[in-house]
């Protein structure tokens, strides 16, 4: 007869932070957010973390890196795993909002680009393109003037 044991890793805050990929004083403000708990201090020991902690720092560098806020990572975390239809609604409203700030920084894009164009249409003695061009009209070509 085989017997399965688990083998639970305690891992002090310094090894659990570079396990992690973050900073020490990152897992601090975690805990101050309610994102990781805090556990109980030993008398005369260290704080330590499982694995269980390490996975949930994965989980919220995860999140972060698919552009989740702190805010929005608290509330995956407050879902769970039960309610894919709810994080689902969250995954594409996140979505449509990254879309959108695509399409603006496109338009960004665009504007930075005539304002360079603008600079290589300098003739001796004149204002750089760029300037006037910001000083005059904007950088989309709009007049800046008040009505």
């Amino acid at each position: 007869m085989t017997t399965s044991r688990t083998t639970v890793t305690k891992l002090t805050i310094g090894k659990l932070a570079r396990a992690a990929g973050i900073g020490v004083e990152t897992v601090r403000y975690y805990q101050r957010r309610g994102l990781l708990e805090e556990p109980v201090k030993p008398v005369g020991h260290h704080r330590t973390y499982s694995e269980q902690d390490l996975t949930r720092l994965g989980f919220i560098n995860h999140a972060k890196a698919a552009g989740f806020t702190l805010r929005e990572i608290e509330t995956l975390l407050s879902l769970g795993n039960d309610h894919c239809s709810v994080t689902k609604t969250l995954a594409r409203e996140k979505l449509q909002k990254i879309k959108g700030q695509i399409a603006d920084l496109k338009k960004i894009q665009l504007q930075l680009e005539a304002l360079i164009k603008a600079c290589g249409k300098k003739n001796d003695g004149e204002a750089c393109g760029l300037f006037k061009s910001l000083l005059q009209n904007g950088p989309g070509g709009k007049c800046c003037t008040k009505p």
